[in-house]
C-alpha cells in the first residue's frame, strides 16, 4: 500500500545545509554566553544545564558546538537561543521553494507530516514556524529529535512509529543521508533520498530518489524498490 504518512528530516532535505550551518549554527555561538548569563537560572535554561556534566558548563558547550556534537542538552539549548532570535526578526526559517506547496497540498490530501531532526524538537517548530513561507507548524503532528535516539540507528524508527501509533511501513522517510534511510529502511520505513544539487547531495544508489518535493510523488505511489528521478 502507498505510505500513508511522511517524516521529513530538515537539513539538506527541507532546508540547505548552508542556512543551519551560516545562520543557525554562528548565531547560537555567538549569543551563547550572554544568554547563559541572563537565562541561567531560568527553569528551562537550568534543567537543560543540569544535563551538561563538567563544572565549567560554557567551555562543555562550547566543545560540543565545535564538533557538532549530537547530544541533546546542546540542541535544546541551541533551540532556546534559536527562539529567542526568531522572536526577535533576526532569524527567518529557510525552506526550499518547492517544499511548502508540497506539504500543504500532502495534508490537504490527508497524508499525516511529522518531522524526525537532530535538532531539538524546539528548533523544529521555530524554523517551521517562522518559516520564509510562512507559519506551517501546524501542517505537523509531531517533531521527534534525539530523544528518539540517533538517526543512523533504526531501533530509533521504529520508536518513532510506536509515539505516532503508525504501522512502519505506512511511513516514508525523506532524507539527503544515506545512512539515515538505511537505517529508516532496516525499521520497516518506505524511503526517498533527497539529493538536492545545491547541498552536494550524491546519490546512494540505494533509495528512490528525488531532486526536490515535487519529485516524491512517485516515492507515495510504491513501497519498495530502487528509482531515480
Amino acid at each position: 500500500m502507498p505510505p500513508t504518512h511522511i517524516l521529513t528530516d530538515i537539513e539538506g532535505t527541507t532546508t540547505a545545509i548552508a542556512f543551519v550551518h551560516r545562520s543557525l549554527f554562528p548565531y547560537a555561538a555567538e549569543a551563547l554566553e550572554d544568554f547563559l548569563a541572563r537565562h541561567a537560572a531560568r527553569a528551562d535554561v537550568a534543567a537543560t544545564l543540569r544535563d551538561v556534566p563538567g563544572e565549567d558548563k560554557l567551555a562543555t558547550l562550547r566543545g560540543w558546538m565545535a564538533e557538532d556534537a549530537k547530544v541533546t542538552p546542546l540542541k535544546a539549548l541551541q533551540g532556546l537561543i534559536w527562539r529567542q532570535g526568531y522572536a526577535e526578526g533576526a532569524l527567518r526559517g529557510h525552506l526550499w521553494p518547492d517544499v511548502a506547496p508540497a506539504l500543504r497540498e500532502w495534508q490537504a490530501s490527508g497524508l499525516r507530516l511529522a518531522v524526525y531532526s537532530s535538532g531539538s524538537e524546539e528548533a523544529q517548530r521555530l524554523l517551521f514556524r517562522h518559516s520564509e513561507a510562512g507559519d506551517l507548524e501546524g501542517l505537523f503532528e509531531g517533531f521527534f529529535d534525539t530523544r528518539m535516539g540517533a538517526k543512523r540507528e533504526a531501533a530509533s524508527y521504529a520508536r518513532i512509529a510506536g509515539a505516532w501509533r503508525a504501522s512502519p511501513g505506512a511511513i516514508l522517510f525523506l532524507s539527503d543521508v544515506a545512512e539515515e534511510l538505511d537505517a529508516a529502511r532496516e525499521a520497516g520505513l518506505s524511503t526517498c533520498q533527497l539529493v538536492r544539487p545545491e547541498d552536494g547531495t550524491r546519490p546512494s544508489g540505494r533509495h528512490p530518489e528525488a531532486a526536490d518535493f515535487i519529485g516524491v510523488t512517485p516515492c507515495l505511489q510504491r513501497s519498495e524498490g530502487v528509482a531515480h528521478g
